[in-house]
Order: C-alpha cells, then sequence, then structure tokens
C-alpha cells in the first residue's frame, strides 16, 4: 500500500461527494422553477443516498465482481464480501476504491434526474434510481472500466465519458420523451442564477477529484488531469458566454456556469490522456456544443429535457469522447490519437459511444416499465404539477 497514493484517493472521494447532495443539487435547484426547488434538490440528495446503499450491496459486485463476463462480474462481492481493509487494488486499499466508485455512481444517476424535474413522482424516482445503477450503469462500468468488453476494444474513457455522461444523458432523454412535456405553456425563469453558479463552482471544485483521482494514484499523470480540467472548464465558460454574448448581445452569467460544465464534461474522459493544448479545444468545443443542445436542438426537436442533462452531459459526452479519440497525446499516457498518429483510435471512440447509447437506451427504457409497474405511474398528477411539486406533495416551502 502506498499511503501518498491512499490520502490522495480518500480526499478524492470527498471532492466527489460534494458534486451531488451540493453541487448539482444547487446547479439544478437554482435552474428549476420556484415551485419545484425544493423538489429539484431533495431528487439529487436522494439519489446519492439510494445509489451509495446499491453500490454497497451488489453494484461494486456488478462492476468489479472477480471470474465475471465481460458485461457483468459476480455476486462474489455481494455487500462487499471478502474485501477487508488489507486487501489492495493497486497500491490502495480496496475500500478506498469501493468509495471513490460509488461516488460515481451517484452523480450518474443524479445527473438524470435534470431531465424529468417537475412531472416525476418521487417514489418512482427512488425506485428508477436504485434499478438503473444495477442494470444500466454497473454493467456499463465493467465494460469500460473492469477489464470488459469496451476495455477489450481499447477505448479511452479516463473518468467516465462515456460511462456517466453518455449514459446519464441518454437515459435523461428517454425518461423525458416517455413522459412527455411539462404543462406549462412556456419556459419559466429559473428561480435563483445565484443557487447555479454556486453550484457550478462546487461542482467544478468536486471534479478534480472526479478527474485527477480517476489515476487512483498521486503521480504525474493526476497532476495532468487536474490541470487539463481546469483548463478546459475555463475555455468552456468563456466559449458559451462569448457565442451567446455575440447572439444576444449581452452576456450571461449563466451561460458562463453552464459553460464551465460543459467543458468539465468534455474533458472528463481525455484529462489523463491529453496536454493543455487539446484540453483548450475541448473545452472551447464543448463550450459551443453545449450551448447548441440546450437553446437550439431541444427546441427544434420539441422535447422537454427540462434541465438539460442530454443538451450538456449528452451531447458534449459525446464530442468529449470522440475528441479523447483525436487529442489523445502518447507523451502523456502512451495513448495516441488521431493527431498523433493513430486514427483507428476515433473508431474505437465512436464504435464506444454508440454502443453505449444503444445501452442505455434499451435499459432505461425496460427499467422505467418496471418502474412503472411498481408504482402505478411514474408522473405527478396535473393538478400538482401546475401548482408546484414543494407544496402539494413535500408541503415544504422553497428558498429564494
Amino acid at each position: 500500500m502506498n499511503t501518498g497514493d491512499t490520502a490522495w484517493v480518500l480526499i478524492a472521494t470527498a471532492l466527489v461527494m460534494l458534486m451531488t447532495p451540493a453541487g448539482l443539487a444547487l446547479f439544478y435547484g437554482g435552474l428549476s422553477n420556484k415551485k419545484n426547488v425544493i423538489n429539484t434538490v431533495g431528487m439529487s440528495y436522494v439519489a446519492f443516498c439510494v445509489a451509495t446503499l446499491v453500490w454497497i450491496v451488489a453494484g461494486y459486485s456488478i462492476a468489479f465482481g472477480p471470474n465475471g463476463n465481460p458485461i457483468f462480474g459476480s455476486l462474489e462481492a455481494f455487500f462487499l464480501n471478502g474485501i477487508t481493509p488489507e486487501v489492495l487494488t493497486g497500491s490502495i486499499p480496496e475500500l478506498a476504491f469501493v468509495a471513490f466508485q460509488g461516488v460515481f455512481a451517484a452523480i450518474a444517476v443524479a445527473i438524470i434526474s435534470g431531465s424529468v424535474i417537475g412531472r416525476l413522482k418521487f417514489n418512482s424516482w427512488i425506485i428508477f434510481s436504485a434499478l438503473w445503477v444495477l442494470v444500466v450503469y454497473a454493467p456499463l462500468v465493467r465494460m469500460i472500466w473492469g477489464d470488459g468488453l469496451l476495455d477489450y476494444l481499447g477505448e479511452l474513457d479516463f473518468a467516465g465519458g462515456t460511462v456517466i455522461h453518455v449514459n446519464a444523458g441518454v437515459a435523461g432523454l428517454v425518461l423525458a420523451l416517455i413522459l412527455g412535456k411539462r404543462k406549462e405553456s412556456k419556459e419559466i425563469d429559473p428561480s435563483s442564477t445565484k443557487l447555479t453558479v454556486l453550484g457550478s463552482a462546487l461542482l467544478w471544485f468536486g471534479w478534480f477529484g472526479f478527474n485527477a483521482g480517476s489515476e487512483l494514484a498521486a503521480d504525474g499523470i493526476a497532476a495532468n488531469a487536474l490541470l487539463v480540467t481546469n483548463v478546459a472548464a475555463c475555455s468552456g465558460a468563456l466559449a458559451w458566454m462569448a457565442f451567446e454574448w455575440f447572439k444576444k448581445r449581452k452576456p450571461s452569467i449563466l451561460g458562463l456556469a453552464s459553460g464551465a460544465i460543459s467543458g468539465l464534461v468534455g474533458i472528463t474522459p481525455a484529462a489523463g490522456y491529453v496536454g493543455a493544448d487539446g484540453a483548450l479545444i475541448i473545452g472551447l468545443v464543448s463550450g459551443i456544443v453545449g450551448y447548441y443542445g440546450v437553446v437550439h436542438l431541444k427546441k427544434a426537436f420539441k422535447y422537454d429535457d427540462t434541465l438539460d442533462a442530454f443538451g450538456i452531459h449528452g451531447l458534449v459526452g459525446i464530442w468529449g469522447s470522440i475528441a479523447t479519440g483525436l487529442f489523445a497525446d502518447p507523451e502523456i499516457n502512451g495513448e495516441a490519437g488521431l493527431f498523433y498518429g493513430n486514427p483507428q483510435q476515433v473508431i474505437v471512440q465512436l464504435v464506444a459511444v454508440l454502443i453505449t447509447i444503444l445501452f442505455s437506451l434499451v435499459g432505461t427504457f425496460a427499467i422505467y416499465k418496471v418502474t412503472k409497474l411498481l408504482t402505478r405511474g411514474t408522473r405527478v398528477d396535473t393538478d400538482m404539477e401546475i401548482k408546484g411539486i414543494d407544496a402539494t406533495y413535500h408541503e415544504e416551502k422553497s428558498f429564494s
């Protein structure tokens, strides 16, 4: 065991934990309308609790259990059976690895909530979250990080471009399409730009653990991942703001915060493989792709992705995964992309994205159907939706 590596992974786990019940909850809460703020925050908060327990009971075993296959690990590590403080994964205790991967599972499912805010029953969300982690997320982790199918193909996904962002973005879109549009006749202004900006800053802070922690060691690649994460976030923020400024003749602080998140999403799969120059380009394009997805694509196809989980996480995650195949620099981590003489890597990344989309689409649809049966419907009634879920369901007052 390396104590430095262990200390860093423990710190990174705490940073990523901050992202869901604080960062994402506030980011989504500020974007939500005033009558659904508490419900919005609560969906992120409860998703963290549910996903954490499900991960410990069976999710980790499905993803990383021994003697499994390329899609499903095993149940040999059910409820962490056999994993004691002395057992190591690389140079760190496996229990630290379990905890680190668990907070990833939590934010992955919490991201999905952004697509269905204002119309999904809370009990349905709890059941869906538990099933999704087990049936969709954990097997994809197996395929990508657990010596599974996509790892065998040679996909590069350092910290979760496909397994988290593409996966969650597609799942959110599936739920949004199934549930249909909100009853509101027009878009309602966000409840608090201040909360959204604060949430984005907390997400940004936690993302250093998200990306740099994925090296599972305190070394040069972790340092590179931290640096390029910051570069991409800054360039994404400025790109979104500049693009929107040009279009609307006014700079948007909400756009600045959304652009930063887009840059962070875009750099996630590439953080351990690209240098600062690649990160700058990835971040700039991420900001523009995120803006296009949120402002134009949703309007063109008329789907109701409430807080743009697909527009930011899904679309930008796709771009980031492909960009990894373009900009991977062998001087960073030994992996080469198209611009460093390996065009094959782009094909591998595209195949991985397509498999992730298909797996998430089918799995999410099936889980929704099961959830609907178990909860006798998944959508809140019309009166509750119009009056607001905070007052009618939770009977709690929103904050400003």
